[in-house]
């Protein structure tokens, strides 16, 4: 049902397109004479061919349109259970192939139409016609007609040139008109006049801006901003910092301003920025007047244009600029109020970089907050100076004795590998220690600089001798840094590295405890690709979980092979004779082969499968033979030999075989499940199979060379 009523569907928007097609093209050639509405003088010649007549037929004529329609498709054309089938006998025959053939053509003919005019429609709305040569399409909105202009018109009327808006003042090489976000492709000339209103005020603001932050710089007003909350105009600061200095009087006085400037003063006129005001508006003060050289016009109102997008760029740059150094003009070397300077002369800045901060974690200027972190950046530093140390010196010397009882310093190895060897009560002393340091020994003190202890000597000797203040002792701590952050480097370089190999120290060759190394010789290890873990389960080279793995992955095979095995057998060498289910009735050749058969075997045919599935398992031992011997060794003699190699190439192939079967079966059920059978037209294509996603392929509509075609898979759901 749901496949007849989609083939409804397509042949009723076919044959309307059809007609929608021819409809586009008669009226190039013949329109009827007479009216389409007397009571609004609307003549059928004045109604535009194609999307234009949509404004044009009156709203009693798309009320026809839709009163009509709904006459045929409720009254006229009443289903009758063969999707298209209406008794229109134009293209009927007595002759079934000649019927077909028809009944085919007006199919393909309703699938081309619908593409044609989608591309019609495509076509008019881009060009303003659908047929015809694109040359002639004067009327586009792309090709609008007039004489060249001398850039703007120097009268209230505005045109276009020909191309579209190519060639209006603005366009400027090398980029000439430039519109790379398509603002203007839909040909609309008010919005392009009113975006283009729009760049002239937003550049002439921005130029006004510019100069406004240039010259405070040299000249204020003198007097009073303010007189009752006595405010001067020398108060006023330059830039950013204004706004939270103009009183709010001042700020609604701007508002009031600019808004009668915009309502009342600068009126538009057909021209987009032409105010009548003359040359820089002087007109209004009646010191100026119109510049009436076409080229000098144009020049002049290019540079304008050009200022005023560079204005704009320029603008925010000082914004920008002003809110990262606290002022927009002047000498970088000045800005001693940036925020980005507070920190400049603190230990750690050192070239070639300078002040390096990136993320901006010092953008606040909060001296608290950077004093905290320089505090932790030194502690975190201290520490991986030490434990890269710590890496290093027991490669060659570790303290003789025992570390606790039974556990000597010898036996803990050295790097990660000791997390795990060290006991509780040694981490809780670590534990223990580290506190006491942190909160007694050396306790932060915020009278003192950060990572400067009262009980802390040189090198951290408690109570030992401090450095004297001068040049000597900026260099060392500016050198406790470096060390510092090349050590937090170090570290976690070295912890990736024994992670990876088992080792932060040594040749790589030599890591042959790695758990990278620990499975490179088992079963399966085969070229091209030698030991592939990509997602890294043997990362931790844990040997249980890996036999563990291994043991899963023969069974999966195993089973698999067999499965691949069941899938052929029966469609090659037949199936059992006689019941499967003597009480039900069900015989072996009932049962189809492949995902057909899951719903036909009885709930008590799956209980026995599941129940010798779990008697296999018991009899195995339940993983008994990874846990105590060898992963998929159940005593299966098939697979062995008393000669080591020939045993060995035996369970490399069965690895190897398993694998491919795992992804046979895998694709084994995919393409039973897509085309409804497991004989040989799963592989190769025969004739439909009943019930299967096949089932159309006989119907109208299927046509050489691409014959039944689904991509989205809408009739995969079988549902005639």
């Amino acid at each position: 049902q749901i496949f007849k009523r989609r083939r409804e569907t397509e042949i009723k928007h076919g044959r309307v397109a059809m007609y929608a097609a021819i409809g586009y093209i008669v009226p190039e050639y013949f329109k009827w004479p007479g009216y389409l509405s007397p009571s609004l003088g609307l003549s059928f010649e004045d109604v535009p061919n194609g999307l234009a007549a949509i404004s044009k037929v009156p709203g009693q004529g798309w009320s026809q349109i839709v009163a009509f329609a709904g006459y045929y498709e409720l009254f006229v054309y009443k289903y009758n259970g063969t999707p298209g089938d209406y008794g229109w006998k134009a293209i009927t025959s007595s002759d079934p192939d000649t019927l077909n053939k028809k009944l085919s053509a007006e199919i393909a003919n309703g699938r081309l139409a619908m593409m044609a005019i989608i591309g019609m429609f495509f076509q008019d709305g881009l060009t303003g016609s659908a047929w015809g040569d694109w040359s002639l399409y004067t009327d586009s909105p792309l090709r609008s007609t007039g004489k060249f202009s001398p850039g703007y018109n120097t009268l209230p009327e505005w045109e276009k040139p020909k191309n579209g808006f190519e060639g209006l003042v603005g366009d400027q090489p090398p980029l000439g008109f430039w519109d790379p976000a398509g603002y203007a492709r839909d040909g609309n000339v008010e919005n392009f006049k009113r975006r283009r209103e729009v760049e002239l005020k937003h550049g002439r603001v921005a130029m006004f801006a510019t100069i406004g932050y240039i010259v405070p710089e040299y000249f204020k007003f003198d007097g009073d901003l303010s007189p009752s909350s006595g405010l001067k105009f020398a108060d006023v600061p330059n830039g950013l910092k204004a706004l939270g200095v103009v009183p709010v009087a001042g700020w609604a006085q701007i508002l009031a301003f600019a808004g009668f400037i915009e309502t009342v003063v600068n009126k538009p006129t057909g021209e987009p920025g032409n105010y009548g005001k003359g040359f820089l508006s002087l007109g209004t003060l009646g010191l100026g007047s119109s510049i009436q050289d076409p080229e000098i016009r144009v020049k002049k109102l290019a540079s304008e244009i050009s200022n005023g997008r560079l204005a704009m760029f320029a603008i925010i740059g000082m914004f920008f600029q002003d809110g990262l150094t606290g002022s927009a003009w002047g000498d970088w070397a000045l800005y001693t109020g940036s925020p980005l300077r507070a920190f400049e002369n603190e230990l750690g800045v050192q070239a070639p970089v300078g002040f390096f901060d990136p993320f901006g974690m010092t953008k606040d200027g909060d001296v608290e907050t950077f004093k905290r972190r320089r505090a932790t950046e030194l502690k975190n530093g201290r520490v991986a100076m030490l434990a890269t140390m710590g890496y290093i010196t027991p490669e060659y010397f570790r303290f003789p004795g025992n570390c606790a009882t039974g556990v000597k310093f010898a036996e803990i190895p050295n790097g990660l590998a000791a997390l795990e060897k060290v006991p509780g009560a040694g981490w809780l002393q670590i534990f223990l220690f580290l506190g006491m340091v942190e909160k007694s020994l050396y306790a932060s003190d915020p009278t003192r600089a950060p990572g400067d202890f009262k009980n802390g000597g040189v090198l951290g000797v408690p109570n030992g001798s401090t450095m004297m203040d001068g040049e000597a002792k900026t260099k060392k701590l500016n050198s406790e840094l470096a060390n510092a952050r090349l050590a937090m480097m170090a570290i976690t370089g070295m912890w990736f590295q024994d992670g990876l190999t088992g080792s932060a120290w040594g040749d790589w060759s030599l890591y042959t405890d790695s758990p990278l190394r620990a499975f490179e010789n088992e079963l399966g290890v085969q070229a091209p690709v030698g030991f592939w873990d990509p997602i890294g389960f043997t990362a931790d080279g844990d040997v249980e979980a890996f036999k563990r793995r291994r043991a899963t992955e023969l069974k999966h095979g195993r089973i698999s092979m067999l499965a691949c095995m069941g899938y052929m057998t029966p469609e090659i060498i037949g199936k059992f004779p006689g019941y499967l289910s003597p009480s039900t009735g069900l015989k072996y050749a009932d049962i189809p082969n492949g995902l057909g058969a899951i719903s036909k075997v009885p709930w008590e045919g799956w209980f026995q499968m599941v129940f010798y599935c779990l008697f296999v398992e018991y009899k195995s031992g339940f993983g008994k033979d990874w846990k105590e011997g060898t992963p998929g060794d159940l005593g299966w003699k098939m697979l062995t030999a008393s000669d080591p190699e020939k045993k060995q190439r035996k369970l490399q192939a069965e690895i190897a075989n398993s694998r491919l079967a795992m992804t046979a079966i895998l694709a084994m059920f995919f393409q039973n499940g897509t085309v409804g059978t497991t004989g040989p037209e799963m592989w190769i294509g025969k004739a439909p199979v009943p019930g299967s996603a096949w089932a159309f392929e006989n119907e109208l509509g299927v046509q050489a060379p691409v014959g039944y075609f689904d991509p989205a898979g809408m009739s995969a759901d079988v549902c005639v």
